[in-house]
């Protein structure tokens, strides 16, 4: 299961919409990891401590339980977006644990990270099966 739905939220949703608060919420509580992983990386693009004008992450997850949250957040098109709108910024996503984060305005560098050859170049033997 990706998520863990409170009886809440559950009744929320088929009553009709849910916010985007409220989905954010049960991805946080649900996703610890990917949660934290992401919010890190919102605030370092935030500041652009490197100057590449957006954040990656280049540490694999502690273990495949982290990244199993990792790659449910990623793979589901309403959580990815819901946590693009919540945070204001690009997700892009090249293997088992490297995601990055591109705040507006850094649409060259996102492009450049999203290519074939950036895919291509940031493939390794230990990553064949994460």
């Amino acid at each position: 299961m990706s998520l863990t739905v409170p009886p809440e939220l559950l009744d929320e949703a088929e009553r009709g919409e849910v916010s985007d608060a409220d989905f954010i919420a049960c991805i946080r509580e649900s996703l610890p990891y990917a949660w934290s992983l992401v919010s890190g990386l919102a605030e370092r693009a935030g500041a652009d401590a490197d100057g590449t004008g957006f954040a990656a992450n280049e540490t694999p997850p502690p273990s495949e339980a982290e990244r199993g949250q990792l790659l449910r957040m990623v793979a589901s098109d309403a959580m990815r977006a819901a946590v693009e709108r919540h945070f204001g910024m690009r997700l892009a996503f090249q293997n088992c644990h490297r995601l990055a984060l591109f705040p507006p305005g850094t649409d060259d560098a996102y492009a450049a990270f999203t290519t074939p050859r950036a895919q291509l170049l940031n493939q390794s033997p230990e990553l064949v099966d994460c």
